[in-house]
C-alpha cells in the first residue's frame, strides 16, 4: 500500500549513508533442501536505513550474530537487492567467504559491516551486500559483489576484506560465483560446500 512508497530519507542533521541498506533475517531447519519459493518465504525483512544514525538504531537492538542459536543469517544489503542469488543484482556476481571459529562473529560481523556503510572497499558500485551465517560448529561471513569476473575488484574486496577484519593469517578465504552455487544441490550452499 501507500507505506510502502514512502521513501527512506536520512533525519535532520543525520550522517547520509551513500546507499541506503536493508536488514533481512532468516532461518531454516537444517537439512531440508530448501526452494527458492521457501527460502524467500522465510526472509524477513527488519528494516531500511539511510543514515548512519539510523542504522544504530536498528544495530543496537538487534541479536549479536555471536548469541543467535541454530542455523542463523543476518543479511546487510543495498535497498531494493533481495539477498538471493536471483536477483538481478546479484545473478552475475559471487561472494567472499570466510569460515570462522566460534567466537569471532559478532566482532567480525560489525567490522564488515562498518566498512561496507563506510564504502571502505573501494569498488564502485560493486557490493551488493553481506551476510553472517551462524552454523552449529562454525560461522561464515560473506560479501557480495556485482561481477564474480572482474578479478580486479574482487581482488581489491579481499585484500580490504584482510584488512578491515584483521583476520588470524591461516584464515581460508574462497571466493564462488553464484552460478557456481546455484548448480549446487540444495539451496542456501554454504553448509553443504563448506565440509
Amino acid at each position: 500500500g501507500p507505506l510502502h512508497m514512502k521513501a527512506v530519507v536520512p533525519g535532520p542533521a543525520e550522517h547520509p549513508l551513500q546507499y541506503n541498506y536493508t536488514f533481512w533475517y532468516s532461518r531454516r531447519t537444517p537439512g531440508r533442501p530448501t526452494s527458492s519459493q521457501s527460502y524467500e518465504q522465510n526472509i524477513k525483512q527488519i528494516g531500511t536505513f539511510a543514515s548512519v544514525e539510523q542504522f544504530w538504531r536498528f544495530y543496537s537492538h538487534m541479536v549479536r550474530p555471536g548469541d543467535l542459536t541454530g542455523h542463523s543469517d543476518f543479511h546487510l544489503f543495498k535497498e531494493g537487492i533481495k539477498p538471493m542469488w536471483e536477483d538481478d543484482a546479484n545473478k552475475n556476481g559471487g561472494k567472499w567467504i570466510i569460515r570462522l571459529r566460534k567466537g569471532l562473529a559478532s566482532r567480525c560481523w560489525e567490522n564488515l559491516i562498518l566498512a561496507m556503510l563506510g564504502e571502505q572497499f573501494m569498488v564502485g558500485e560493486e557490493i551488493c551486500g553481506a551476510v553472517v551465517s551462524v552454523r552449529f560448529q562454525e560461522d561464515i561471513i560473506s560479501i557480495w559483489n556485482k561481477t564474480a569476473s572482474d578479478q580486479a575488484t574482487t581482488a581489491r574486496i579481499r585484500d580490504t576484506l584482510r584488512r578491515v577484519l584483521n583476520l588470524p593469517p591461516n584464515t581460508i578465504m574462497e571466493y564462488k560465483t553464484h552460478t557456481d552455487s546455484i548448480k549446487m544441490p540444495g539451496r542456501l550452499g554454504p553448509q553443504r560446500l563448506l565440509f
